[in-house]
Protein backbone atom coordinates (compact mmCIF):
# COMPACT_ATOMS: atom_id res chain seq x y z
CA UNK A 1 0.00 0.00 0.00
CA UNK A 2 1.79 3.37 -1.13
CA UNK A 3 1.37 6.63 1.46
CA UNK A 4 2.14 8.65 -1.56
CA UNK A 5 -1.66 9.30 -2.19
CA UNK A 6 -2.14 10.40 1.39
CA UNK A 7 0.53 12.53 1.74
CA UNK A 8 -0.49 14.41 -0.81
CA UNK A 9 -3.97 14.85 0.23
CA UNK A 10 -2.73 15.89 3.36
CA UNK A 11 -0.78 18.47 1.92
CA UNK A 12 -4.02 19.66 -0.57
CA UNK A 13 -5.91 19.76 2.91
CA UNK A 14 -2.79 21.90 4.54
CA UNK A 15 -2.40 24.17 1.51
CA UNK A 16 -6.42 25.03 1.43
CA UNK A 17 -6.57 25.61 5.03
CA UNK A 18 -3.65 27.73 5.00
CA UNK A 19 -4.56 29.68 1.57
CA UNK A 20 -8.04 30.21 3.27
CA UNK A 21 -7.60 31.13 6.54
CA UNK A 22 -7.37 34.85 7.87
CA UNK A 23 -4.60 36.02 10.11
CA UNK A 24 -5.29 39.06 11.93
CA UNK A 25 -4.10 40.47 15.01
CA UNK A 26 -6.60 41.13 17.57
CA UNK A 27 -4.77 43.59 19.74
CA UNK A 28 -0.72 44.46 20.13
CA UNK A 29 0.82 45.49 23.37
CA UNK A 30 3.96 47.40 22.89
CA UNK A 31 6.95 45.53 24.95
CA UNK A 32 10.16 47.64 25.45
CA UNK A 33 13.38 46.54 26.73
CA UNK A 34 15.33 48.63 29.23
CA UNK A 35 17.05 51.48 28.39
CA UNK A 36 19.69 53.89 30.13
CA UNK A 37 18.20 57.28 30.23
CA UNK A 38 14.51 56.08 29.67
CA UNK A 39 13.54 55.83 33.30
CA UNK A 40 11.41 58.06 35.86
CA UNK A 41 13.28 60.38 37.61
CA UNK A 42 14.56 59.19 40.94
CA UNK A 43 12.73 62.71 42.85
CA UNK A 44 9.17 60.95 42.37
CA UNK A 45 8.85 57.52 44.61
CA UNK A 46 7.57 54.56 41.88
CA UNK A 47 3.67 53.82 42.19
CA UNK A 48 3.07 50.28 43.56
CA UNK A 49 0.09 48.14 41.57
CA UNK A 50 -1.03 44.78 42.68
CA UNK A 51 -2.71 42.58 40.18
CA UNK A 52 -4.89 39.80 41.36
CA UNK A 53 -7.23 37.36 39.23
CA UNK A 54 -10.20 39.95 39.83
CA UNK A 55 -8.96 42.78 41.77
CA UNK A 56 -6.07 45.79 41.18
CA UNK A 57 -4.73 47.78 44.27
CA UNK A 58 -2.92 50.86 43.66
CA UNK A 59 -0.83 52.23 46.50
CA UNK A 60 -2.57 49.74 49.06
CA UNK A 61 -6.23 51.29 47.31
CA UNK A 62 -8.81 49.18 45.46
CA UNK A 63 -9.26 50.25 41.85
CA UNK A 64 -11.15 49.43 39.14
CA UNK A 65 -9.24 48.35 36.14
CA UNK A 66 -11.13 50.30 33.64
CA UNK A 67 -10.75 53.42 35.23
CA UNK A 68 -6.66 52.86 36.25
CA UNK A 69 -5.87 55.60 33.66
CA UNK A 70 -7.48 58.14 35.04
CA UNK A 71 -6.37 57.67 38.41
CA UNK A 72 -2.47 57.04 37.23
CA UNK A 73 -2.68 60.34 35.05
CA UNK A 74 -0.94 63.31 37.28
CA UNK A 75 -0.79 67.33 36.68
CA UNK A 76 3.20 66.76 36.06
CA UNK A 77 4.28 65.77 32.32
CA UNK A 78 7.33 63.89 34.47
CA UNK A 79 7.60 60.27 33.66
CA UNK A 80 6.91 57.97 36.71
CA UNK A 81 7.54 53.93 37.06
CA UNK A 82 4.77 52.01 38.37
CA UNK A 83 6.03 48.66 40.13
CA UNK A 84 3.62 45.90 38.80
CA UNK A 85 3.46 43.05 40.86
CA UNK A 86 1.38 39.82 39.86
CA UNK A 87 -0.49 37.41 41.92
CA UNK A 88 -0.29 33.61 42.13
CA UNK A 89 -3.39 33.34 39.42
CA UNK A 90 -2.86 36.30 37.62
CA UNK A 91 -3.33 34.65 33.30
CA UNK A 92 -1.75 36.15 30.55
CA UNK A 93 -4.69 37.60 29.29
CA UNK A 94 -5.54 39.80 32.35
CA UNK A 95 -1.76 40.98 31.97
CA UNK A 96 -2.22 42.17 28.35
CA UNK A 97 -5.53 43.56 29.83
CA UNK A 98 -3.54 45.82 32.31
CA UNK A 99 -0.50 46.40 29.73
CA UNK A 100 -3.58 47.77 27.50
CA UNK A 101 -4.94 50.55 29.79
CA UNK A 102 -1.56 51.42 30.87
CA UNK A 103 -1.26 52.52 27.22
CA UNK A 104 -3.72 55.25 27.57
CA UNK A 105 -1.69 56.60 30.52
CA UNK A 106 0.79 58.68 29.52
CA UNK A 107 4.27 59.42 31.37
CA UNK A 108 3.72 55.67 32.95
CA UNK A 109 6.87 53.42 32.67
CA UNK A 110 5.32 49.66 34.03
CA UNK A 111 7.77 47.45 35.18
CA UNK A 112 6.03 43.86 35.68
CA UNK A 113 8.03 42.10 38.80
CA UNK A 114 6.19 38.69 38.63
CA UNK A 115 4.28 36.33 40.41
CA UNK A 116 4.34 35.87 44.04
Amino acid sequence: MSLTSLIDVIFLLLLFFMLTSTFSRFAEVDLTAAAAGGGASAETPPLFLRLGADSVTLNGKLVDLNVLARVLISEDAAPRSLLVSLGPSVTAQRLTDLLGVLRDAPGIVPTVLGAS
